[in-house]
């Protein structure tokens, strides 16, 4: 039974439906709906000196409210409410270290489809957070 989802949401279409799949989900649990957490990542950029964090976070901060404001809105048309959160750094560890803060039983996040070498120099996001996640990871894909 799942007990609380995470939302990796960074306001992709993707994203998106990622969160629509952790509300599904809550639908099918039995008995009381886990607990669903949405946190989205604010990366400052490197090297950090060369421009002002805490400007860049903060703006990051207020542009993630603005649209967990629809989140919270679909959210109650379902009767459910959702916890949302804001971190700062690397978006695959910051997602994984969340998932491990909160005991969570599921992390779900959309994938963005980079091309294979974008993904090969970049990395991606989605397969870090399935490899090293303390749970069960669902990629929602197209």
């Amino acid at each position: 039974m799942l007990k609380r989802i995470l939302v990796a949401f960074d306001g992709s279409s993707q994203s998106y439906q990622a969160f629509d799949f952790a509300l599904e989900m809550s639908k099918l649990c039995p008995g009381a709906a886990p607990e669903i957490f949405v946190v989205s990542v604010a990366q400052p950029p490197e090297p950090a000196d060369i421009v002002e964090v805490d400007a860049i976070i903060d703006s990051a901060t207020e542009h993630y409210e603005e649209l967990f404001k629809k989140l919270r809105e679909r959210a109650k048309e379902r009767n459910l409410e959702i916890k949302t959160e804001v971190v700062v750094g690397h978006p695959a560890d910051q997602i994984v270290k969340y998932a491990k803060d909160k005991n969570c039983d599921m992390v779900v996040l959309g994938q963005r489809g980079k091309s294979k070498i974008e993904s090969y120099l970049l990395g991606s996001v989605s397969k870090r957070v399935a490899t090293y996640a303390p749970c069960t990871v669902t990629i929602v894909k197209k």
